[in-house]
């Protein structure tokens, strides 16, 4: 392994994941790729909640993957992060970090000394009478929220170097894909509850959403439709649109299609949102990526309903690929799930 290396940590809600990158004169090479399953019930919605649990994962983790050592960088992404457009008066960027909690605790449905804060300048403005301003987004999370996370990695042996917004890890990891004439596209990444979409032109972010929905739903309505436990559910869905049919299978395609199609709305309202407010920058394309993105058909609804081209992002496409001690089929398996600990590790340089 040459040069310096980076591990990106994903704590999602059914899985932590993480990858170890090194940088080198070759270019950027997948080193090592992991992942265990959570208890079930130790996450909810992005959030916390049994730490000894996730703690015990991510010991679990290390051991199996051998990572080459213990510096992270990890995500946030649940019900109580919040991103929006927000317009500034112009400041140097020293200044706006000391005064940003004076200027958006207006904004933040908690109190500003509760939250992490940061903002991202996109641009600049001028007003009608030539004042200066700042168009950016504003990033806000629970303070509590971010710590449970850093203490868990920390109690399992890790050192935190930095906490990232999972929607700017997407956007490391599949922002870079874009045809030259593509302009704005927008990445989805579905996770087990979690699903972030990133609209952006060029690698600049435009408009952010993250939803508390997912793969997990999809196995969730399976379930209680046919009165099964949630590993067989989780089965059949995944048999879903492979050769054969029974009974209870055409059912599953029932209720899958059904889910799924409420899915797709909830994001074509997000999009919708965003076109809206940005009529001269409209999305072109979709990128997705993430587990729930596996499901079958998804991807020809989401075209459908919002008529534009969906692919499926490859966040290896730009990397080497290492003695990770993955074979080609276990890596194409495994490529939908790295958007997230890839483009951590790769915000760590």
């Amino acid at each position: 392994m040459a040069g310096r290396t980076a591990i990106g940590l994903d704590i999602g809600t059914s899985v932590v994941r993480a990858v170890e990158l090194s940088f080198g004169r070759g270019g950027i090479t997948l080193e090592r790729f992991g992942q265990v399953v959570l208890p079930d019930g130790a996450i909810r919605d992005g959030e916390v909640v049994v730490p000894e649990a996730v703690t015990y994962s991510l010991r679990q983790l290390w051991s199996a993957t051998g990572f080459s050592h213990k510096r992270v960088v990890i995500g946030v992404a649940n019900q109580r992060v919040i991103v929006r457009q927000l317009d500034l008066p112009w400041m140097e960027r020293s200044e706006l970090r000391s005064s940003l909690a004076f200027h958006v605790e207006d904004f933040l449905p908690i109190p500003a000394e509760q939250a992490v804060l940061d903002y991202f300048p996109l641009e600049e403005t001028l007003d009608d009478q030539g004042a200066r301003g700042l168009r950016g987004l504003l990033v806000a999370a629970a303070r509590e929220t971010v710590l449970a996370n850093v203490r868990c990695a920390e109690a399992a042996g890790l050192t935190v170097q930095s906490v990232d917004l999972t929607s700017f890890a997407i956007l490391r990891a599949l922002g870079k894909q874009s045809h030259a004439d593509v302009e704005t596209e927008a990445l989805i990444d579905i996770g087990a509850r979690v699903t972030n979409i990133v609209v952006h032109s060029g690698g600049v972010p435009r408009f952010v959403r993250i939803l508390l929905m997912g793969g997990q739903d999809v196995t969730d309505a399976v379930a209680q439709r046919l009165g099964v436990p949630l590993l067989d559910a989780e089965r059949m869905k995944q048999q879903v649109g492979q050769p054969g049919s029974t009974q209870d299978l055409a059912e599953v395609e029932r209720t899958v299609g059904v889910t799924a199609q409420d899915f797709v709305d909830e994001i074509r309202g997000s999009l919708d949102y965003y076109s809206a407010s940005s009529p001269g920058a409209p999305v072109e394309r979709i990128l997705v990526s993430g587990g729930g993105s596996r499901l079958d058909g998804l991807l020809d609804r989401l075209s459908a309903a919002i008529r534009v081209p969906v692919v499926a992002g490859d966040p290896m496409a730009n990397l080497r690929i290492g003695r990770t001690g993955l074979d080609p089929s276990q890596l194409d398996f495994v490529r939908p799930l790295a958007a997230v600990p890839v483009g951590l590790a790769l915000g760590a340089i």
